[in-house]
C-alpha cells in the first residue's frame, strides 16, 4: 500500500526466473533496481535495467525474464484508472482520458527520484506526508512530459501576499502537527498543482523544504533554551520519530541534535 489512494506499491527479485505473459487491469509504472529484465509486449522486446521505467497501460499483453539468467529486482507503482484521470486532470487543468500509452524511457535521474518516492512511501513516516505529496505531484508531471503524453499546465504569477501570509501563519502555529499539501493549498484557495508552483516562485523552495526548515529552526530554539528530552523536542516540532529528526538535524547543521545542545 501507500500513502495515496489507488496507488499500490511492488517489489520482487526474481532468480532465474519471471513471470508468464499477462495483463493488469490499472496502469503499472515498472523500473528495475538490481540486474536485467528483458520485457517483451506488442510483439516487441527490450531490456530493462538502470535508468530506464517501463508504462504499462491497462490491457496490454507483456512478460518479463531475466536476461542473461541473473536476478534481478523489479519495483513497481499500481495506479489505478481513477488515480490516473484524476492526476493527469490535476495537472493538465482540463479533463482528459486515460492516455497513459505504454513505452520505455530512459532517464536515471527521474529512476533514481522514482526510487527515493518508492522508499518513502514504503516507509510511511509521519510527517513525510507533505514531501510525499510533494514528490508524487512532481515526479508524476515528469513522466507526463517526458512521455509526451499531455502538456501540465502552464501555471503563471506567484502568490499573494495575503496567500503567503496565510500559509506562513498556519505552519508556525500548527508546527507540532501533520501538515499536507492539501491544507496549504487550501488556504491559498489553490489545486496541488498550481500551489506548488507558485510556492516555489514567491518563496524559492518546495513547500516541504520551506516546512523542514522552519521545524528544523524552531528545533534549534528548544535544543538552546530548555532541558526538554530530544524526542520531546522532535514530536514539538512535528516530528514523528528520533532518528527522522536526528538524521535531517545532523543534515541541515552538521551535528547532531545531542551535540547542538552541549
Amino acid at each position: 500500500m501507500s500513502a495515496v489512494p489507488g496507488l499500490v506499491l511492488g517489489s520482487a527479485r526474481f532468480v532465474d526466473t519471471g513471470f508468464d505473459r499477462h495483463y493488469h487491469l490499472d496502469f503499472h509504472i515498472g523500473f528495475v533496481t538490481e540486474g536485467i529484465q528483458r520485457h517483451r509486449s506488442k510483439g516487441e522486446s527490450f531490456l530493462l535495467g538502470p535508468g530506464r521505467i517501463a508504462l504499462m497501460p491497462p490491457g496490454e499483453i507483456h512478460d518479463g525474464v531475466s536476461e542473461g539468467g541473473g536476478a534481478y529486482t523489479l519495483k513497481t507503482f499500481r495506479l489505478s484508472q481513477a488515480l490516473v484521470a484524476s492526476i493527469t486532470e490535476e495537472i493538465s487543468g482540463r479533463p482528459r482520458g486515460l492516455e497513459l500509452a505504454g513505452m520505455l524511457l530512459e532517464n536515471r535521474g527521474l529512476v533514481g527520484n522514482l526510487r527515493g518516492l518508492h522508499d518513502a512511501m514504503q516507509q510511511a513516516v509521519g510527517p513525510g506526508s507533505l514531501a510525499v505529496q510533494t514528490q508524487w505531484i512532481t515526479l508524476f508531471e515528469g513522466l507526463l512530459r517526458q512521455s509526451r503524453t499531455i502538456l501540465p499546465e502552464t501555471i503563471p504569477g506567484s502568490l499573494s501576499a495575503l496567500q503567503w501570509s496565510r500559509v506562513r501563519d498556519y505552519c508556525f502555529s500548527h508546527i507540532g502537527e501533520r501538515i499536507t499539501l492539501d491544507d496549504l493549498a487550501g488556504l491559498c484557495g489553490l489545486g496541488r498543482f498550481p500551489f506548488l508552483k507558485q510556492f516555489k516562485r514567491t518563496v524559492g523552495m518546495t513547500p516541504h523544504a520551506w516546512l523542514l526548515r522552519l521545524r528544523l529552526e524552531r528545533a534549534c530554539g528548544l535544543l538552546s533554551r530548555s532541558g526538554q528530552p530530544i524526542i520531546d523536542v522532535a514530536h514539538a516540532v512535528g516530528f514523528y520519530d528520533q532518528s527522522h529528526f536526528n538524521r535531517a538535524f545532523r543534515q541541515a547543521f552538521g551535528v547532531a541534535p545531542s551535540r547542538y545542545r552541549t
